[in-house]
């Protein structure tokens, strides 16, 4: 009896938690085809909140710079943030790697502010001028130690065995890297990389930091928006990102189960 009662408990809690997430955003979604423009009724169908959006040239441009600062921070984050989560693993002076852990999970925690008040004055100080450069800097910074945590794990979990026998029989240290460690930890790496692209989608706190005048992201612009009353073509916006983030979500899963599956055969092999 005790067992159910804390399933009933548990599931309960899942929903209330599932609930506070998701209304809010079905809400939205809900409101960004309300004829009346106004959040509080909804008076009809429409989609003229997506032709607003579609016609609106300087929002879509933030869009595409948004997408295009994600891609590439992302994409840079990956790779210096893989290359470091290796050399953490290789590393032997256990102190020395505890010590670079520890400072990477500093970086997390540390409050938004702080990072973005950080790399405002650094680049005042370098004479850099703030807008895509130094977005584009200050997201990959944010973005290595998320992959990093990511990636450590999976090579944990990689039998020390694998790589002994792949050198045991000849394979140079760039074989093992390319033929051995990375196929195991590309579940990882895909993991990384997601995390970093959604943290580079959604910052706000560092973009108002460092970007400048002649540019802007998507959270910056929404919110200079907010200030004056949002239209409802945020709300379709806000739709679509949503639409094609749970097709991520679902592309994502969809390549960790493949990368399982293979990797699972190949082990057997």
């Amino acid at each position: 009896m005790e067992r159910t009662g804390s399933r009933w408990l548990s599931r309960l809690y899942l929903i209330i938690v599932f609930i506070f997430l998701y209304v809010p955003i079905v809400y939205m979604i809900v409101y960004s085809f309300n004829a009346g423009g106004q959040m509080h009724h909804f008076s009809g169908f429409t989609l003229d909140w997506y032709r607003e959006l579609f016609s609106d040239t300087r929002l879509l441009m933030i869009v595409l710079n948004t997408l295009i600062i994600a891609l590439f921070s992302a994409a840079v984050a990956t790779a210096v943030g893989t290359m470091g989560a290796i050399g953490l693993y290789f590393l032997t002076q256990r102190r020395v790697r505890e010590g670079l852990l520890t400072l990477n999970n500093i970086l997390i925690v540390n409050p938004d502010v702080v990072i973005g008040a950080s790399f405002l004055i650094l680049f005042t100080v370098l004479g850099i001028q703030l807008g895509f450069i130094s977005v584009l800097i200050a997201h990959i910074a944010f973005s290595i130690p998320i992959v990093v945590l990511m990636v450590l794990p999976k090579l944990y979990e990689m039998p020390r065995t694998l790589i002994d026998a792949a050198s045991d029989l000849g394979a140079p240290p760039r074989q093992v890297l390319t033929r051995v460690i990375i196929p195991f930890i590309t579940p990882g790496i895909m993991a990384g990389f997601f995390m970093a692209l959604t943290y580079s989608l959604d910052d706000f706190a560092v973009t108002f930091f460092v970007t400048g005048s002649g540019f802007s992201t998507l959270s910056v612009e929404i919110y200079s928006r907010a200030r004056h009353g949002i239209s409802l073509s945020i709300n379709a916006l806000s739709t679509i990102l949503f639409g094609v983030t749970m097709l991520l979500v679902f592309g994502y899963y969809w390549l960790s189960q493949r990368g399982a599956r293979r990797l699972a055969l190949w082990v057997k092999r």
